[in-house]
């Protein structure tokens, strides 16, 4: 049985997407690795530290459903993240069995950097794309955070 037309194009366009955004997180990655005077923690403290950057005072269980990840991992990956002194967590005022995570100030300061320095390979690629391909991609921006969200309701 064939799919409409419709659902084929739908299928390209979302095979598309799922081959060339790894893709160009990876180059970013690897450029980053060469060049960031300092180590890159896992992925999984990345992405720990993207979300309590942008939901500061998160609490460890939001953080765990946000990342799709068991509460206890969650709280394990925390107390390495506060040891290592990327986070710092505070109790809740009321529920004493509740922390709320924060980056520390020198984590804050290196996401910046790191930010900074794939925006600027980002900024890069961008100047050799034409006018036309430089529009569609700022046009996309809001339908891939929308996309981004429809898949992962709780995407931050």
């Amino acid at each position: 049985m064939s799919k409409p037309p419709e659902d084929a194009a739908l299928r390209e366009t979302a095979s598309g997407l799922v081959r060339v955004l790894p893709v160009l997180n990876r180059c970013l990655d690897r450029r980053a690795d060469q060049e960031f005077p300092l180590p890159k923690p896992p992925d999984v403290q990345m992405a720990m530290l993207s979300l309590v950057e942008a939901r500061d005072g998160i609490t460890v269980r939001e953080a765990a459903d946000a990342l799709l990840i068991k509460p206890s991992n969650a709280s394990t990956l925390v107390s390495q993240m506060v040891k290592a002194d990327l986070l710092h967590r505070v109790q809740d005022m009321l529920d004493k069995r509740v922390w709320h995570l924060h980056v520390t100030e020198e984590t804050r300061v290196r996401l910046r950097d790191v930010d900074n320095l794939y925006c600027d390979y980002v900024v890069a690629a961008l100047s050799n794309l034409d006018d036309g391909e430089r529009a569609a991609l700022t046009l996309a921006l809001p339908a891939l955070r929308s996309l981004a969200r429809h898949v992962h309701p709780n995407m931050h």
